[in-house]
């Protein structure tokens, strides 16, 4: 068994939507980013990766190429998937948590579940999400970005 640990953090802007765990939120700011923008599929990205010692996002995807402007990140997640299984490696199980002040995620978690699940070909019961504030405290506070966090165990 294997655990990694992902990190992902984006700018709150206007004029983009607000992606997560490949589920569109309605909200008046969207994640300023390459991609997409979904710091949750990112965030588990780089865990996968990590537990794998496989690097991270960045090397796989970087931004410094036009082939990935815009993508969907629920395509990078596949490619993701496709790597460990080719290492012989599946998800055990993996927890993420959103940081966000607004909007409130309650309502999303259960689609978002089922994406990840999909596009790593397990069961939703193996993927936890859950979100918090930080109280108002921070750039989260001031609603100025969105921070996520990921752990994955694979074996």
């Amino acid at each position: 068994m294997r655990i990694g640990h992902g990190y992902d953090a984006h700018a709150l802007v206007s004029d983009r939507p607000l992606i997560l765990g490949g589920v569109t939120i309605p909200h008046d700011k969207g994640l300023a980013a390459h991609s997409d923008g979904d710091a949750v599929i990112h965030a588990l990205c780089d865990a996968l990766l990590g537990a794998a010692a496989l690097g991270d996002i960045g090397q796989h995807f970087p931004d410094t190429s036009a082939d990935y402007e815009n993508v969907d990140s629920r395509i990078l997640l596949r490619h993701v998937a496709g790597l460990l299984a080719d290492r012989g490696y599946r998800l055990c199980n993996a927890d993420v948590t959103i940081l966000a002040q607004a909007p409130k995620m309650a309502p999303h978690i259960e689609s978002m579940r089922t994406n990840l699940a999909t596009d790593l070909a397990t069961e939703p019961d193996n993927l936890n999400i859950k979100a918090s504030t930080t109280e108002g405290m921070g750039f989260i506070g001031r609603r100025e970005g969105i921070v996520v966090y990921a752990v994955a165990l694979i074996a």
